[in-house]
């Protein structure tokens, strides 16, 4: 075959059909804040209520300068507020059975189903399962007249669940409890000065809400007359993360904001706070906790299906996002009509400087300008959907309206969700193949009696793939079934990359579950630079099931297993476990998530202007980080001339492309820096076109078209 400034005779078979490769070259260019001073102190004090009933009301009375205009919304749910101590008082409805039930139940879930008991009682040096039989022995010797109140039982049962350091495995409140949020109404953040000092900062107030020299950027100094460094981390060796970092973050937002359902309730009343105000000045306010009913959650996690089986979620880090979008981001809940991670039919922007998206509560995408150049900033909120295919699309589209220069992909306090959605979307932003997380469950004979009820998927939910290792185990004792991945490969890697310009992912000690498998991911298939503002993930590497969906896989399909140990739990009360544990791949192979995490490649510690200005240093860090890293692009221009495929390509930063047709080689190019076309003969409309792109060898970039 004859071609323009180069001949080669090249007969390549593309699917059973004979195909000829013509190459011509073209000369066609390639595309390329100080503090104030301080002034006099000031104390702004409520007054406690006048009332009859002396100290008890007085406990109860608002005791914060607060001043609220409340709009009609806003005055609607003002009114669902209740003080924490009335809300108290009409709690408690368990009978001493119904507590000799839950620790029961808790024992079983712990022992048989738990999958990483072996782990955290080698790290931390635990005995769950010896604390909740101490604390059933001590059951028999109370009565109904003699049991201690309702909520320090469940404070007890928080503390044994709490002691494994697991966001994963919790005891979930009954109702009264569950469903709604204790707060206060302003939001502290933590940054660091180039002294390396931490600060303690107000970044957001509920609507309405103010006191003295009071709102974003008054300074934290002191809780309860504690340092506020110290009790931040007193408050997270109660509500334990994964790690030293994971700790703390978690005790800085339990300081102001506490979901029922899985945070026992706080012990004070009221909160006394003080603080550098807005012009420098010591001021000091006490404010009452408050409780009001959360956001609903975006799936019921007891039933069977495919979102509750794949599971990987911080329920901790989800109330409390969903209890911030509701207390501080109330366009999102509006555009979301108070459901949670609702997929719109028409995208919507929540601010002028945002992409309109199907998806407000799960994305932000914008342009940032920053100090390296202008990239994209994609925020990926949550995992937690229900169709992790509409979930990578949404992501895919917004990616592509951003510059294609370089993405920031922002997964800051990001509790996981489903774990397709997670792993689904990491082929897009890489040319390599993605092999999926596999994992693995303690062998159990309960555990055992569930994957074989299910080893052929009556019931949508297959966990055929860990049955004969797990039946095995019995005769070798292993610990853990086989390693197997939740997610199937084709899905992982069905559409390939789609964003071609370098990535930045920014992560913290609040990532966790399926946004920890998404890190592990990124960082083990080498698709870009980790940046972390902690020095690390919350290390939280699991799939969680609810004692409700385990109890319903031995009941569905019909009939129901009559021997099934697991009994309906009163109230509303539920908890969770992590069941399958998560280990990473590629050259970290065999290494578990949990309690390891991932620790990013560089750090950036937030700073003041981060949280009062947007994170700009967080994002001229990114976007120096973006600035250093090449610049890869393969575009493809295709045109049929009866059954033969004419391509063009254009590159920059590649030297050799491999181009494919229904995944059979055409041809090799070694490119010279011009764009190279290409005519494949006897090419069948709808057939897959893909070409690897190579730089020294190495697979930097790959692009699917079909034809």
């Amino acid at each position: 075959m004859k071609a323009t400034g180069k001949t080669t005779a090249a007969k390549k078979t593309a699917a059973p059909r004979k195909t000829a490769v013509k190459k011509t070259t073209t000369a066609k260019k390639i595309t390329a804040a100080k503090k104030t001073s301080a002034a006099k102190k000031t104390t702004a004090r409520r007054e406690p209520a006048k009332t009859a009933t002396g100290a008890k009301r007085a406990a109860r009375a608002s005791v914060a300068s607060t001043t609220r205009t409340p709009t009609s919304t806003a005055a609607t749910e003002q009114a669902a507020l209740v003080p924490l101590p009335d809300f108290l008082e009409s709690a408690g409805t368990l009978t001493l059975d119904q507590r000799k039930l839950l620790v029961d139940q808790a024992l079983l879930l712990l022992s048989e189903n738990y999958v990483h008991l072996p782990l955290k009682v080698a790290m931390h040096a635990v005995n769950p399962l010896q604390r909740l039989r101490v604390m059933r022995a001590r059951m028999e010797r109370q009565t109904t007249a003699t049991m201690e109140a309702e909520w320090i039982f469940h404070r007890a049962m928080s503390s044994i669940f709490h002691s494994v350091r697991d966001l994963h495995t919790n005891y979930l409140l009954p109702v009264p409890f569950a469903g709604k949020i204790a707060f206060l109404p302003f939001m502290i953040e933590k940054c660091t000065d180039e002294a390396g000092a931490d600060h303690y900062l107000i970044t957001r107030t509920v609507t309405g809400y103010s006191a003295p020299q009071f709102g974003p950027g008054a300074e934290v100094t002191h809780w309860n007359g504690t340092p506020i460094a110290r009790a931040v981390a007193l408050n997270g060796a109660v509500f334990a993360g994964s790690n030293d970092a994971a700790n703390l973050a978690r005790g800085l937002e339990s300081l102001t904001l506490r979901p029922l359902v899985i945070q026992a309730p706080p012990d004070e009343a009221w909160v006394t706070l003080s603080y550098l105000g807005l012009d420098g000045s010591d001021q000091e306010l006490r404010e009452q906790w408050k409780v009001t009913t959360n956001l609903p959650p975006m799936t019921d996690l007891d039933a069977i299906s495919e979102a509750s089986a794949l599971m990987g979620l911080d329920l901790d880090s989800d109330e409390k996002a969903r209890a911030k979008k509701a207390l501080y981001v109330r366009d999102v809940v509006d555009l979301e009509r108070g459901q949670s991670s609702a997929e719109l039919r028409t995208p919507a922007a929540v601010s002028g400087a945002d992409l309109p998206t199907t998806m407000p509560g799960v994305f932000r995408a914008r342009e940032v300008s920053t100090s390296s150049g202008m990239f994209g900033h994609l925020r990926i909120f949550t995992f937690s959907v229900q169709d992790p295919v509409a979930f990578r699309d949404e992501f895919v589209r917004l990616a592509g309206l951003l510059p294609q220069t370089g993405l920031i992909v922002d997964v800051r306090d990001n509790g996981g969700g489903h774990i397709y959605a997670s792993e689904f979307t990491l082929q897009t932003m890489t040319p390599r193949h993605i092999s999926p997380e596999p994992v693995q469950f303690i062998s159990t004979p309960l555990n055992l009696a569930i994957c074989r009820r299910h080893r052929e998927n009556p019931a949508g939910i297959d966990l055929g793939p860990w049955f004969d290792s797990l039946d095995l185990a019995t005769e070798t004792g292993s610990t853990y079934s086989a390693a197997k991945p939740i997610t199937p490969e084709d899905g992982a890697n069905d559409i390939g990359q789609t964003y071609h310009g370098p990535v930045v992912l920014i992560t913290d000690a609040r990532v966790y579950s399926a946004t920890d498998i998404f890190a592990a991911g990124f960082a083990d298939h080498g698709i870009g630079t980790i940046l972390g503002v902690d020095d690390n993930t919350g290390a939280g590497g699991a799939n969680v099931w609810t004692h409700g969906l385990l109890a319903a896989l031995l009941n569905e399909p019909p009939p129901p297993d009559e021997s099934s140990p697991y009994v309906a739990l009163p109230n509303g009360a539920n908890m969770r476990v992590a069941i399958r544990r998560t280990l990473r791949v590629g050259g970290l192979s065999g290494t578990p998530v949990e309690d390891l995490g991932v620790k990013p490649t560089e750090t950036h510690r937030i700073t003041r202007a981060d949280l009062l200005e947007g994170n700009v240093d967080l994002l001229n860090r990114a976007g120096a980080l973006l600035a250093a890293m090449p610049v890869r692009r393969i575009d493809l221009k295709t045109s049929f001339s009866g059954t033969t495929l004419t391509v063009e390509i254009d590159v920059q930063g590649i030297d050799r492309v491999d181009i494919y047709l229904d995944d059979r080689p055409i041809s090799s190019e070694d490119l010279t820096g011009v764009p190279l076309s290409i005519d494949i003969l006897e090419v069948t409309p709808s057939q897959l076109l893909r070409a690897d792109g190579f730089e020294s060898g190495a697979l930097v970039s790959s692009r699917r078209m079909k034809v």
